[in-house]
């Protein structure tokens, strides 16, 4: 039996802890082929299979027709050779990742349906915490939240929950008593969502966790307790009564965004014709647009957006609208090649944020959040906007304003959105 070469065989050593057997056949061959020919020192093989993959998830061409150009260009030899290519290569995925990114007209190709089975258990877990973002580190809205389900239905490319959760959403089974036992100071108001490890509404009333959830917030009138979805699904939440601390929130995006990240969601047109509804029933609504994603395109269909929300609602009937920017922990980002298909979600400058995240640069986030707070004219002297995340210096930039703590934004929040 005839034995591969040395090196073949360190390659194959190398290759579980980088993402080689990720690529799709044709390319991961390639890889192989260039790493033998240029004897790839593990490292360089790992940067040269996450290039690989992003730009097979990013359909920005491919690795070979990157490489071979570079090959062709370059007249030095030996190990001066691979160090430029790797350098070529390096600047060709920093120019795609900092460049504006443009959505093909036919939408990324969606990844296969995810089959959520959502699974009744009783079990011990914390339900009631702050939310996993929330640091000195950054102006803090002091939101807690309710997690009566982990787990999601949808298949947003962005999102983390799929990667913590899989294909199991786990619902508290005995929810109503659970909540009774979260004590709460009865002199201090509260901000509480139930839509961090899951869909708020997207699973109706199943297992009665509509009616445990809006049984709490009657039995608290001083919690102002928010829905927060990305679905149409409302009917089991206009067929209760919605105790008036109670208001049901819409993360939304673009068109282009929602075609081609939020895999699953409800299209645009079907979340703002929900949100109507349940303004129209007399429950408050509010708004997220996290995250921002920029791209070719994205200052016109931001601004359409809010367009949109001025033309069908009133500033009463809006508690809030917050703006936040693309934001990863690094284990995300890996899990997201991972995973693969088309996206281009990791297409994007990343920077590190206070927290050590991965997120776009601070003047880019201002020119986004500015563009979209100024398309919300005359909104901002009636309703609440607050941005989720950020530093004071970034507030200050688009709000023109800022909190010295974090308690004193939570405390201005449950006036502004509560008590109004």
């Amino acid at each position: 039996m005839k034995q591969r070469p040395a090196y073949e065989e360190k390659l194959a050593g190398m290759q579980d802890d980088t993402l080689l057997t990720a690529l799709a056949s044709e390319t991961q061959a390639y890889v192989r082929q260039v790493a033998i020919e240029y004897r790839f020192t593990f490292q360089e093989v790992r940067m040269v299979s996450q290039a690989a993959r992003d730009l097979e998830m990013w359909r920005e061409g491919g690795l070979r027709e990157i490489w071979e150009e570079a090959e062709a260009a370059l007249s030095v030899a030996g190990r001066e050779r691979k160090k430029a290519l790797l350098r070529e290569l390096d600047l060709r995925m920093a120019e795609l990742a900092s460049d504006e990114k443009a959505y093909p007209e036919d939408p990324m190709v969606r990844p296969e349906r995810r089959a959520v089975r959502l699974e009744e258990s009783a079990t011990e877990r914390a339900l009631f915490g702050r939310c996993a973002a929330y640091s000195d580190r950054t102006v803090c809205c002091g939101l807690h939240t309710i997690d009566a389900v982990m787990g999601c239905a949808f298949s947003c490319s962005y999102c983390t929950i799929q990667t913590f959760y899989g294909d199991v959403a786990e619902m508290q089974a005995d929810l109503a008593e659970r909540l009774r036992e979260i004590e709460l100071d009865p002199d201090r108001l509260y901000h509480i969502g139930t839509g961090q490890a899951s869909d708020s509404l997207v699973w109706g009333d199943r297992g009665g966790v509509l009616d445990a959830l809006l049984g709490f917030a009657a039995e608290n009138p001083n919690v102002l307790l928010e829905l927060k979805t990305k679905s149409d699904n409302f009917d089991a939440l206009l067929a209760r009564d919605i105790p008036a601390n109670v208001v049901c929130s819409w993360s939304l995006n673009t068109d282009t965004i929602i075609r081609n990240e939020e895999h699953g969601a409800a299209a645009l047109s079907r979340r703002l014709l929900a949100a109507q509804s349940v303004a129209e029933s007399g429950c408050r609504v509010g708004f997220h647009f996290h995250p921002m994603v920029h791209y070719r395109g994205w200052a016109d269909e931001y601004g359409d957006v809010a367009a949109r929300l001025i033309s069908v609602f009133s500033p009463a009937q809006v508690a809030f609208v917050s703006m936040g920017s693309m934001t990863f922990i690094r284990p995300v980002v890996q899990q997201i090649r991972r995973r693969g298909g088309e996206t281009k979600v990791l297409q994007m400058p990343m920077v590190p944020d206070p927290h050590g995240k991965l997120t776009y640069p601070e003047d880019l986030k201002i020119e986004m959040f500015r563009h979209l707070y100024g398309a919300f004219d005359p909104w901002p002297n009636e309703v609440f906007f607050y941005l989720c995340m950020e530093t004071a210096q970034v507030w200050d930039a688009v709000l023109g304003r800022s909190y010295a703590t974090n308690d004193l934004f939570e405390r201005d929040f449950a006036r502004r959105c509560l008590l109004r």
